[in-house]
């Protein structure tokens, strides 16, 4: 049963993995700014504080993404509790490192069914939601990952290019219907990403590769408060023209232009290569 909707001026969020890091500083400032939010995550302990929190204004949903009835069935909870859905942030997802050569079939496939399946799957769900609005919002946190590939990332890299590519179709597919797509593109915040991630077995002639990464990462990792990610996102929301992507923090902007600056470099040298690949000729008989 669709409830009536006495906040006509409140907007409706639709949040996965709102529990902890991203999703929760994301869930927290919507609710700050006065809106409503559906709260999804695979446990619900951390939900339920921010519902007593918010009475009337939180639903908290224990919910695994890469579980396709079940997102259905969240997505269908909340637009009967809300009735409507105004802003979905595609936020849960999960960080598994190790060489390309060390991971397994079953380590690959639950990277990709968390971050990339997994949004697909929500994505599907609230599309028909938002199409028979003909508005809404909906928002892909994507990663630095996606900008390139990097030792160690290779298959999290995988996952995010899949969800951009994803999403920038989606994005075309949607317009006519009054329906955004954005993609957020984050750099280094204080989640638990790290601390909760998982490690393929090493192989021993990575070693040195290893250790320099360590080094790498010892020198030169930044990382900032979440609530800054979840600033950036209201302003993102609020925009009436947001764009395709946003890069959030100093780092990732500065290293998505060096990396695209590095292909345009490498594409200049090798075009008439790959210009001389290419003749028309007539179809074949």
């Amino acid at each position: 049963m669709t409830i009536v909707d006495t906040e006509p001026t409140s907007r409706v969020w639709f949040i996965t993995g709102a529990s902890r890091g991203l999703g929760r500083a994301f869930a927290e400032a919507a609710l700050t700014a006065g809106d409503r939010v559906v709260a999804a995550a695979r446990t619900a302990p951390a939900l339920h504080e921010l519902a007593s929190a918010h009475p009337g204004r939180v639903l908290p949903l224990t919910l695994d993404v890469t579980d396709r009835a079940a997102v259905f069935a969240a997505v269908a909870e909340a637009v009967g509790r809300f009735g409507r859905l105004d802003v979905v942030v595609n936020n849960a997802g999960m960080l598994s490192m190790g060489m390309v050569e060390e991971f397994t079939e079953a380590e690959a496939r639950a990277q990709l069914d968390v971050n990339f399946f997994g949004a697909l799957w929500v994505s599907q769900a609230v599309m028909p939601v938002l199409r028979g609005q003909r508005s809404g919002h909906l928002v892909q946190v994507s990663s630095i990952a996606a900008l390139g590939g990097f030792p160690s990332t290779g298959l999290y890299s995988a996952s995010k290019f899949a969800l951009e590519g994803l999403s920038e179709a989606l994005a075309q597919e949607a317009a006519g219907f009054g329906v955004k797509v954005s993609i957020l593109q984050p750099g280094g915040y204080w989640t638990d990403l790290y601390t909760a991630m998982r490690s393929t077995s090493p192989l021993e002639a990575y070693g040195p590769l290893r250790e320099e990464l360590a080094r790498q990462f010892a020198e030169g990792s930044v990382d900032s408060d979440p609530k800054l990610a979840a600033a950036a996102l209201l302003t993102l929301v609020d925009s009436d023209e947001p764009p395709l992507r946003l890069l959030l923090g100093s780092m990732v902007y500065d290293l998505a232009f060096d990396i695209a600056r590095t292909r345009a470099d490498t594409w200049a040298r090798w075009e008439d290569v790959s210009r001389a690949a290419e003749h028309a000729i007539a179809g074949p008989a």
